[in-house]
C-alpha cells in the first residue's frame, strides 16, 4: 500500500511536469498572440473603446499585457492595479473580490467574454474605467479565452525548474573582437560562480554566445536565433552595435529582458525591457560639459566637438552640441575627424572628442605642433588605452569621465573581480567593459532571485524596476524605477598629470538632471 501510495506519487509528479511542457494548441497559440500583442488570428484589425465616450483605438496599442503583464499577474501603473488573469482565479468557487472591496460571483467563459465586450464583471458591476472594452469576434475570444486556460501554467521560454538559459551577442572575430572576448570571459566567470554557488534558486545557469557578425543583416539574424531557436531567458551585456533601434523592437515583440551596458556603445535604447547598469555616452558627455562650465568658465568658446565618422558618433556630437547650446554655450562647431587629412579647426579654447584612442593623441599631438593647447574633454572607455600618448603640455588640460574610480569599490567587489580576472586570464583591459558585464550579471542574479522560485519573464523586469541603492561593490550605487533604465545617469571627472601619469579626481559622481 505504501509503495503504490509513493508510485502514485511520482506517476502525478511525472504527470505533472508532462502537462507543464505540452505546447500550445493552435487555438492557445492565436490567443497568446491577442493576449500578448491585440493581434487576431484572421489578419483583421481589432479594435478597443475605451472610457466613457467609448474612444476606438486599435488594441495593438493597448493589448491585455500590458497592464496584466505576460504572466497574468497584473502589475501596477498610473495607481490602477489589474487583478491577476490565472483561469483558477477567474474561475473561484469562492467568488472574487475587486479591490474597492465589492463582491461579485466567479468567472464562466460567458461571463468572462461580457467582461472583455461590455467591461463588466459577473455580478453586473462596471469594472474599472481604464480597463478597455475589446471588439472580438466569437472566434477571437474563444482563442483568448483557451489561452488563459494555459496562461498560469505556461512557463517563459529558457526556463525549467533546474536551468536558466542566458544569451548574448559577441562578436569574436573584426574590430571589437578584442572587447568581445573580454566580456564573454566576464561572463563565463560569472555564471561559474553563481552555478558553483548553487545557482538562483536551484536553477544551474547556462549561456550561449553568438557571433553577431559583420552587419545588421547578421546581427539580426544571430538575435532570431538565440530568441527563436534557443530561446533564451534573457539576454546580458551583448556588443552589437550594428542592431541599433531593430533590437528594441524584437525584444518587446518577444517580450525577453535585456542587463547590459548598451548605450555605451552609442545610442541609447529606451525600452521597458532593457535595463542598463553604466551610464551612456550622453550622459557621460553632459557630465563632462557640466564640470567644464561650473569649474572652467569655458561658455564664451570657441568650442569645438570633433568626432570619427560614424553614424553613432555623429549623433552623440550632435545631440551634444544642442546641449551646449541650449545651456548658454557659445560659437559651438561640429567637424569629423580625419586623422589623414591635414585640414584641422584651430582657435578653439575646449575640445569634445568622440571616438577612438589612437585618434585622440594624434590630435592633441597636431593641436600642438600648431601651438594650440586647448582643454580636452573625452570618455575614458574611448580614449584611456592611448592617453599616455597624449603630449605633456596637455598635462591638467585633459579631462575624461569614468563611470567609476577606485574609491568605489568596495573590499569585497574588488576581490570578486580580481578571483575573476585570474580565473579568466584577465587583465585590466577593457576595464569599463569587465564591469558592465560584471554588474549586469550581479543585477540578474538579484533579480532573479527577487522574482522568486516560480521566476518569469515578467516578474525580472519588475523586480529589477523596483531596485533602488544597489550596490555592486565596483561602481556608484544602481537605482531604477519605472520609466528609469540608467542605473547611474552620470560621470566622475578625471584630469591627468601627463609626465608623473597620475589621474586626479576633479568632480566626484553626480547624477545629471537634463531631460533627453
Amino acid at each position: 500500500m505504501k509503495a503504490s501510495l509513493i508510485l502514485g506519487l511520482l506517476l502525478i509528479g511525472s504527470l505533472h511536469c508532462a502537462a507543464d511542457t505540452l505546447p500550445l494548441s493552435p487555438d492557445e497559440s492565436a490567443g497568446k498572440r491577442l493576449y500578448r500583442e491585440g493581434v487576431s488570428s484572421s489578419g483583421e484589425p481589432i479594435m478597443a473603446r475605451v472610457g466613457a465616450a467609448g474612444m476606438l483605438l486599435p488594441a495593438t496599442s493597448l493589448p491585455c499585457a500590458n497592464c496584466h503583464g505576460t504572466d497574468g499577474l497584473g502589475r501596477p501603473e498610473g495607481g490602477v492595479r489589474p487583478p491577476e488573469l490565472s483561469w483558477s482565479r477567474l474561475t473561484s468557487t469562492y467568488g472574487q473580490r475587486q479591490i474597492n472591496g465589492r463582491n461579485y460571483p466567479a468567472y464562466t467563459e460567458g461571463t468572462l467574454a461580457r467582461a472583455i465586450r461590455e467591461g463588466r464583471d459577473p455580478g453586473n458591476n462596471h469594472l474599472d474605467p481604464a480597463m478597455p472594452r475589446f471588439v472580438l469576434s466569437m472566434n477571437d475570444q474563444r482563442n483568448l479565452t483557451a489561452y488563459l486556460k494555459r496562461l498560469a501554467d505556461e512557463r517563459d521560454p529558457g526556463l525549467t525548474p533546474d536551468s536558466l538559459h542566458l544569451g548574448t551577442l559577441l562578436p569574436s572575430q573584426g574590430a571589437l573582437a578584442e572587447e568581445g572576448a573580454t566580456v564573454a570571459a566576464v561572463l563565463n566567470g560569472s555564471v561559474a560562480r553563481i552555478n558553483k554557488a548553487g545557482g538562483i534558486h536551484g536553477r544551474q545557469l547556462r549561456l550561449t554566445i553568438l557571433d553577431p557578425g559583420p552587419d545588421r543583416i547578421s546581427a539580426e539574424r544571430a538575435l532570431d536565433q538565440l530568441i527563436d531557436q534557443a530561446q533564451v531567458f534573457a539576454l546580458i551585456a551583448p556588443l552589437a552595435p550594428a542592431l541599433d533601434t531593430q533590437l528594441v523592437s524584437r525584444l518587446e515583440q518577444a517580450g525577453i529582458p535585456l542587463i547590459g551596458p548598451l548605450s555605451l556603445q552609442g545610442t541609447a535604447q529606451s525600452s521597458r525591457q532593457i535595463f542598463e547598469p553604466m551610464p551612456g555616452v550622453r550622459e557621460q558627455l553632459i557630465a563632462l560639459a557640466d564640470y567644464a562650465s561650473a569649474s572652467l568658465r569655458v561658455l564664451q568658446g570657441p568650442t569645438l566637438i570633433t568626432y570619427t565618422e560614424d553614424p553613432g558618433q555623429r549623433l552623440a556630437a550632435q545631440t551634444l552640441s544642442q546641449y551646449l547650446q541650449d545651456h548658454a554655450w557659445k560659437n559651438v562647431s561640429l567637424k569629423a575627424y580625419d586623422s589623414a587629412q591635414d585640414e584641422l579647426p584651430l582657435g578653439s579654447r575646449s575640445v569634445f572628442y568622440l571616438g577612438c584612442g589612437a585618434d585622440f593623441s594624434h590630435l592633441a599631438e597636431r593641436l600642438q605642433t600648431a601651438g594650440q593647447v586647448p582643454y580636452l574633454f573625452a570618455m575614458s572607455n574611448q580614449v584611456a588605452g592611448d592617453l599616455l600618448q597624449v603630449p605633456s603640455g596637455f598635462s591638467r588640460r585633459v579631462f575624461l569621465s569614468y563611470p567609476f574610480v577606485p574609491s568605489d569599490w568596495t573590499l569585497a567587489g574588488r576581490l570578486a573581480l580580481t578571483q575573476l580576472r585570474e580565473q579568466q586570464g584577465l587583465g585590466g583591459q577593457h576595464a569599463v567593459l569587465q564591469v558592465g558585464a560584471f554588474s549586469s550579471m550581479l543585477l540578474l542574479s538579484e533579480g532573479m532571485k527577487q522574482a522568486g522560485r516560480d521566476a518569469s519573464r515578467e516578474k525580472l523586469i519588475n523586480a529589477l524596476e523596483g531596485l533602488h541603492d544597489f550596490d555592486t561593490g565596483l561602481t556608484p550605487r544602481i537605482s531604477f524605477g519605472p520609466g528609469r533604465r540608467l542605473g547611474l545617469s552620470g560621470a566622475h571627472i578625471v584630469t591627468v598629470d601627463l609626465p608623473d601619469q597620475r589621474f586626479y579626481l576633479v568632480a566626484p559622481y553626480k547624477p545629471i538632471t537634463a531631460t533627453p
